[in-house]
């Protein structure tokens, strides 16, 4: 039987905390995904007018917050899958590390593409 990855003292909490923590905001999120793609499935006026409001700073600096939020429940989630739920050699674990440092550095970049 595997210990409990909710426990503070457990290697794989943090990666936890910081899977269920984005996962929650990520849903959040989802009222305003579908939002938005029903006003692109209305036709093109309505279509060029979510587009206008989506340049505006805020919704750029929120996009900027999502892309951090899926990556770091991305890489939270592979960790904890590394860590508590897979019996991987050392060779694979690394392997997924370079993963999820990939999916940042892929995060980043389109951040930097976005400013």
């Amino acid at each position: 039987m595997r210990s409990d990855f909710r426990a503070r003292n457990h290697p794989a909490y943090w990666a936890f905390v910081v899977h269920r923590a984005s996962g929650v905001l990520l849903t959040a999120f989802l009222p305003l995904h579908f939002w938005a793609l029903g006003q692109a499935l209305q036709g093109e006026a309505r279509l060029d007018s979510f587009l206008r409001w989506s340049e505006q700073p805020l919704v750029k600096f929120l996009e900027t917050i999502l892309v951090l939020l899926l990556a770091a429940h991305l890489t939270g989630g592979l960790r904890l899958l590394a860590l508590e739920f897979l019996a991987w050699r050392d060779w694979q674990k690394g392997l997924l590390a370079a993963a999820a440092g990939i999916t940042v550095a892929a995060g980043l970049a389109f951040l930097l593409n976005l400013v």
